[in-house]
């Protein structure tokens, strides 16, 4: 892994939302990805946050709100990225730091894709991805 960046390890190609679009849609557009997460992306095509599936899910439906009526820009808080010629050990710091899983990649201030669990199984050793995973989902 040594030498390795954030472009190297992530998915490439990601779709984003537009942040006036509705949840509605943002959860369309999932289930037509495959996907469990969405970057969120303003009119000047800059990256406002990202949108999960459980994010819709507690920060909407349970609330009593409509998916319907809510944007995916009202979601979009506390944005982390990683810069695309950035280590893969600096990407997997900031996920741990800030307990994600999903991290999108940043190159010239565009998004040119996310770091996910998968790409993370792909990549790392099974140490490596144990620990990620105990420092992620146990908080240490």
């Amino acid at each position: 892994m040594s030498g390795e960046t954030a472009k190297d390890v992530m998915s490439s190609g990601c779709q984003c939302i537009e942040s006036n679009e509705s949840l509605e849609r943002a959860a369309q557009l999932m289930q037509e990805l495959g996907v469990g997460a969405l970057p969120i992306c303003g009119p000047d095509d800059r990256l406002k946050g990202i949108i999960t599936d459980r994010d819709i899910v507690v920060k909407c439906v349970a609330q009593g709100k409509s998916p319907s009526q809510v944007t995916a820009g009202e979601m979009a808080t506390g944005l982390v990225w990683v810069a695309a010629d950035a280590s893969v050990e600096e990407a997997l710091s900031k996920m741990e730091q800030n307990q994600i899983k999903r991290l999108p990649v940043i190159e010239n201030g565009r998004i040119v894709g996310m770091i996910s669990e998968a790409d993370l199984a792909k990549n790392l050793s099974d140490d490596q991805l144990a620990d990620f995973v105990h420092r992620v989902y146990a908080g240490a």
